[in-house]
């Protein structure tokens, strides 16, 4: 039997847990620092902190951190490998992704998304539900692509940036790290680090 450990019992964590549900993961169970106050998850139980989960952790086959937020997500995913934890990635089904896509350790691909030809995934990264991150795109570590987000071709993200809703990017921009780009926002030229990018196109706030 096949059994993972989520850590984050949160709306996010619900999608990751059907998502391994329906890729072949047999029992999930949720780990979360609001525990004891959360026990259980959309029928899924919730056993204990991140340090039971660390306790308990030879019998889990793996082990994905389900936190949306991305400096949080770094650093219980961190904390876990310096462990010893296997970090596992997780894919829906119905993904679409390259063969020659390299995905990061930790890394969630939900339900309808691309990841084309080439792509490089770091660790820990989120593409959410509908998402497109087309050929040769490269993200950095724990980044965040939003659902129906769309990245064109050659687009660098730099680590823990956040891609928002419905936001696409035009092919080889450069985006840097703790980047925030808006809802809906069109993105036509590069973003430097530490930047808020809206609107269409989009411009700094």
């Amino acid at each position: 039997m096949k059994r993972l450990a989520i850590v984050g019992a949160s709306g996010h964590g619900k999608v990751v847990a059907d998502s391994a549900e329906l890729s072949g993961w047999d029992e999930i169970v949720f780990f979360d620092d609001a525990w004891p106050a959360r026990t259980s998850i959309a029928g899924w139980p919730v056993e204990g902190n991140t340090d039971a989960m660390l306790a308990r952790v030879n019998e889990f086959q793996g082990v994905v951190v389900a936190i949306g937020n991305n400096t949080i997500r770094r650093d219980k995913s961190n904390r876990l490998v310096l462990a010893g934890v296997n970090l596992v990635s997780i894919i829906h089904p119905s993904a679409t992704i390259s063969r020659y896509a390299q995905l990061g350790q930790g890394t969630v691909v939900l339900a309808g998304t691309v990841v084309n030809m080439d792509a490089r995934l770091g660790i820990g990264c989120i593409v959410n539900t509908g998402a497109c991150v087309d050929h040769d795109c490269v993200l950095g570590d724990f980044v965040h692509v939003s659902p129906r987000a769309a990245l064109a071709g050659g687009v660098i993200v730099g680590d823990k940036s956040w891609i928002g809703i419905g936001a696409v990017v035009r092919p080889l921009v450069r985006i840097g790290r703790d980047v925030q780009v808006g809802a809906g926002a069109a993105v036509v030229s590069d973003v430097p680090d530490d930047a808020t990018f809206v609107g269409v196109p989009a411009r700094p706030i």
